[in-house]
């Protein structure tokens, strides 16, 4: 092409500099809430203790009501919204971003909440496996009228590291296991509360025992387009989720808002120490 439009970054190859922009990003963080990823950035800004007054921090994306993101020296940090087909569209743009910036070795993260598969609300789950409803480790497409299947592991080596440095954040339970990726927030995910429900508490429980008997420990609706498209490009990538509710327990959170606020910090806490870590800021 002569020109790459990145439609909904509101960004382009002939509009924008993009190796002047981008090309010394090491690591990018995404998640589904705006607001969630500006208060990201404005964090490790403070944590790689750099220049400037955080509230200067500005989205690159403000020509768009679709996704945010904002730039911290080597780290990105985008919004994707909510479901496969939000973060599949903003994955796509990303990555040819990417690209056409010319960086090197990146790391992605997905850092965001979940609901707990037999794990008390605040664990932090390091994706061993991103897995269909299923429990499948795979990711289905259908291109062309076609299905096309996508393996979903991530890196072992990015994964080991995050649980290494997580032993020394010790006020952040977090545990290695497969992530269930869903469809949908409601009866995809075996909920009894929503609009609609064709099925029994009993048959819902069944089945939460079946995903945590196949080594599920969560559920949340991003995780296997993530792993499939990060993969198949050949960019090292995590999840890092943690639980707001232990589903064996209730559908609906009830936790208080301040507490929800802490645990929603604590996939980014550990993050940002694993990129100290990288960067050398921290031995």
């Amino acid at each position: 092409m002569e020109e790459d439009i990145l439609y909904h970054f509101n960004l382009g190859t002939k509009t924008h500099d993009l190796p002047q922009m981008f090309g010394d990003v090491k690591f990018v963080c995404v998640g589904g809430s705006p607001n969630r990823m500006r208060s990201f950035a404005q964090f490790i800004h403070e944590q790689l203790e750099l220049p400037g007054n955080i509230a200067d921090i500005r989205d690159i994306c403000e020509g768009t009501d679709r996704y945010s993101m904002y730039k911290v020296g080597p780290v990105l940090s985008i919004s994707h919204g909510m479901g496969v087909p939000s973060i599949s569209i903003m994955l796509h743009e990303l990555i040819k971003m990417l690209y056409h910036a010319r960086c090197r070795d990146v790391i992605i993260f997905r850092i965001g909440t979940s609901g707990g598969v037999g794990l008390a609300a605040g664990t932090v789950v390091i994706t061993d496996k991103a897995v269909d409803s299923f429990f499948r480790p795979q990711f289905e497409q259908v291109v062309l009228g076609k299905v096309i299947i996508r393996s979903t592991e991530l890196d072992e080596d990015v994964a080991q590291e995050l649980l290494q440095y997580s032993s020394e954040l010790p006020d952040i339970p977090t545990v290695i296991g497969n992530t269930m990726c869903t469809h949908d927030f409601y009866e995809g995910q075996g909920r009894l509360d929503g609009a609609l429900c064709s099925f029994s508490t009993e048959e819902k429980l069944e089945y939460l025992r079946k995903a945590n008997e196949a080594g599920v420990r969560n559920i949340e609706m991003e995780s296997t387009v993530f792993a499939a498209m990060c993969r198949v490009c050949n960019l090292k990538a995590a999840v890092v989720c943690v639980t707001l509710l232990n589903r064996f327990e209730g559908d609906q959170i009830s936790t208080p808002h301040d507490v929800l606020l802490e645990f929603q910090q604590r996939p980014q806490r550990l993050v940002a120490h694993f990129i100290k870590k990288r960067l050398g800021l921290i031995s």
